[in-house]
């Protein structure tokens, strides 16, 4: 996993739309968070899904942007995206697995997808960075909030 205050990944990803997608050309906003879930049809990270979209105007009033990162193909996160209304850039791997490229990955047994955030500030900083293999502990909240706020506060 991403360690806080080290350098995030050139991560390239493509949206549902089939657009290349890079953090490095996210420069304009104070920061972005990426959720990155175990799938789109797991139930606990969709309720995450639906508490980001619930605080869309605090992140928008923080110039956060916010990305929702899913392990599907860019076709059926195209599907998701519209079928549930996601307001985000929902993004999938260009190649490979944007999981794994921030470290949210697991091997027990094989490979275990994990669900996490990573918030990086416009410098390419990581702020925030928590994953879990467990759904139920991959989105922190207050911990979102608090990083949020710092970075309001470093920038202010």
């Amino acid at each position: 996993m991403l360690t806080i205050e080290s350098a995030a990944p050139n991560l390239e990803l493509v949206d549902t739309t089939g657009q290349f997608w890079r953090l490095s050309d996210d420069r304009d906003v104070r920061g972005t968070l990426l959720y990155f879930m175990r799938s789109t049809s797991c139930p606990v990270c969709n309720l995450h899904v639906r508490d980001l979209v619930a605080r869309r105007a605090e992140f928008d009033d923080a110039n956060i942007r916010v990305v929702i990162v899913v392990p599907e193909d860019r076709t059926a996160g195209h599907a998701w995206k519209t079928d549930r209304g996601i307001p985000f850039p929902v993004l999938t791997a260009a190649t490979g697995s944007a999981h794994e490229s921030v470290g949210l990955t697991r091997r027990v047994f094989g490979t275990m997808q994990q669900s996490g955030t990573v918030l990086v500030d416009g410098d390419g900083i990581v702020r925030h960075a928590h994953g879990s293999t467990l759904p139920t502990a991959g989105y922190d909240k207050k911990g979102i909030a608090a990083a949020v706020q710092a970075l309001r506060d470093i920038r202010n």
